[in-house]
């Protein structure tokens, strides 16, 4: 079964553990679960669709950006609430959006999931085979994070296979950890839901590979994002990296209510590096909308308000001795020091 995207926003409720179940139908008063059991919207409290009890009255709302309101946001269920044996949880990284650009291993554990839980956009880049392989998909738009990622540990406590899919890498920027968090604290453990990880492609490997060679050498990175981590914090960290001689993959640059978050990033970066310093800007790296340019840090606060810098670009900042040879970006590793050629 796919879930799809409710056009209306007040037909839809979100248990405690992500599950949509609808309550525009007054005829029925109560729906069937995923997990087998049922919920009763007529009363005020109901089970989500693992098992867990969620209350109506406080988890009827949405959040402005599409996401779970911030009661949808908590944990609901425990370990105890479940009487099945505990299935496998696995968090599936898509690597840069196509296809190709997933891992053997990847296609593997997606094609083996009985259960696929992901963000709606990364459930459209899923080949058709996977999603009509699948039981049963669920999706949530942007800001569900938590919710999504309690919806597939509830799934897997419930005896299913389930993957929780992102793209790039579970462990760059993803839910991979969130997973772990959520497990504690249900008081499961990871071996007891059989959790794993499986790898892919970080945006900045994939952006990187669009421009030439710009992070062979020392490299860190840095997100613009303040929704969980403080600016004071992300601007201190800047000015380390920028200070020394990394090379610096910056992720979600820029997004319509964030746009003061890219400026101070360009201000940091020019106060530490020569204005001429390489910067490769990558937006939406294996996908229909791909663009790709290479243009000076001196240029690059200029194009924030263009539509090449969104959330779905990447930005890769040379060093020191980063160069553009024949429209590539080149970090030397220092071999050149060692070797004569």
């Amino acid at each position: 079964m796919s879930t799809d995207d409710t056009t209306d926003a007040s037909t839809d409720t979100e248990s405690n553990c992500g599950a949509s179940t609808d309550t525009g139908d007054s005829s029925s008063s109560a729906s069937s679960s995923t997990c087998g059991a049922s919920t009763d919207t007529a009363d005020s409290t109901e089970s989500s669709k693992c098992g867990a009890s969620t209350d109506s009255s406080s988890s009827t709302s949405s959040s402005g950006c599409g996401g779970s309101s911030s009661a949808d946001e908590r944990v609901g269920s425990t370990v105890e609430d479940f009487d099945a044996d505990p299935g496998r949880l696995v968090a599936v990284g898509l690597g840069p959006g196509q296809p190709e650009g997933m891992t053997g291993r990847a296609k593997s554990a997606l094609a083996e999931a009985e259960h696929i839980v992901g963000y709606t956009t990364y459930i459209e880049l899923l080949p058709d085979e996977i999603r009509e392989g699948a039981d049963e998909i669920y999706d949530t738009p942007m800001c569900g994070e938590v919710s999504r990622t309690e919806e597939a540990i509830d799934r897997a406590l419930a005896g299913n296979d389930v993957a929780i899919i992102g793209s790039g890498d579970p462990n760059v920027y993803a839910l991979a950890g969130l997973a772990l968090e959520i497990l504690e604290s249900k008081g499961a453990t990871a071996s007891m839901v059989e959790f794993d990880v499986v790898p892919g492609v970080p945006a900045a490997q994939s952006c990187a590979a669009r421009v030439g060679a710009p992070l062979v050498n020392d490299t860190v990175s840095v997100s613009l994002s303040d929704h969980l981590t403080d600016m004071p914090t992300i601007e201190s960290r800047l000015h380390a990296a920028a200070k020394e001689g990394f090379t610096i993959a910056i992720y979600n640059p820029w997004s319509r209510k964030r746009r003061e978050n890219f400026r101070k990033c360009c201000e940091i970066l020019e106060e530490h590096r020569d204005p001429e310093t390489p910067v490769g800007v990558v937006h939406g790296a294996g996908r229909e909308d791909e663009q790709v340019e290479i243009v000076e840090l001196g240029e690059l606060a200029e194009l924030g308000e263009t539509n090449l810098i969104d959330m779905t670009t990447t930005l890769l900042v040379g060093n020191e001795d980063t160069y553009v040879w024949d429209d590539r970006m080149v970090t030397p590793r220092g071999y050149e020091s060692k070797y004569d050629y």
